[in-house]
């Protein structure tokens, strides 16, 4: 069985091109749709060359944040995931989504959590004179950056490291343990 999944990203989805472009996609996870709260977003483009489905839900277009938050959920179940990916997504993922996708939902985090969790990671990093960071793959819960670890790599932070090439490097490890995530659990989804 070749498990469905639901990428969500706000940016230029370097890590969403990392699954579209993974060799193993063909035999173990199809990408069902592509989720995104920025009308804008480059992602978009990389989805659309893929020929994946895409939903749009600006929290600008909604009068509060529940009700964006039961619009994503909504978006998210059209595609019938396995799991979702959030990759490179920068809002809190909240209810209804995180009981109707329990313990289905992964993020990626570029730091070896529980250090440095929430959206300056890797600044935070620098600026705590931290000599090792790396990258988290992990489940989402209520909490920022809290639910448990799936994968992690860790990356030595350099002398010469200012916030961009340390970030250029952890997204190499990011982009190589997603996919390797994202396998591992197709590969359970299949024997189930």
């Amino acid at each position: 069985m070749t498990a469905r999944i639901v990428v969500l990203a706000s940016g230029s989805g370097t890590l969403f091109q990392s699954l579209i472009d993974a060799p193993q996609r063909s035999q173990d996870f199809e990408i069902t749709g592509f989720v995104t709260d920025q009308p804008s977003a480059p992602a978009l483009e990389r989805a659309a060359r893929a020929g994946i489905p895409v939903a749009v839900i600006a929290l600008s277009d909604f009068e509060t944040r529940d009700v964006w938050n039961s619009a994503l959920s909504d978006a998210i179940a059209t595609y019938e995931p396995d799991f979702v990916v959030s990759a490179g997504f920068m809002r809190v993922i909240g209810e209804p989504a995180l009981t109707r996708f329990a313990g289905r939902i992964i993020n990626t985090h570029p730091a070896l959590l529980p250090a440095f969790p929430g959206a300056h990671a890797v600044r935070d990093a620098l600026a705590a004179g931290a000599t090792v960071t790396g990258s988290t793959v992990h489940y989402v819960d209520e909490g920022v950056d809290t639910g448990p670890v799936i994968l992690q790599e860790a990356v030595e932070i350099l002398v010469a490291d200012d916030e961009t090439s340390l970030h250029e490097r952890i997204k190499i490890v990011e982009r190589r343990l997603l996919v390797q995530a994202v396998t591992e659990l197709a590969h359970e989804i299949g024997k189930s």
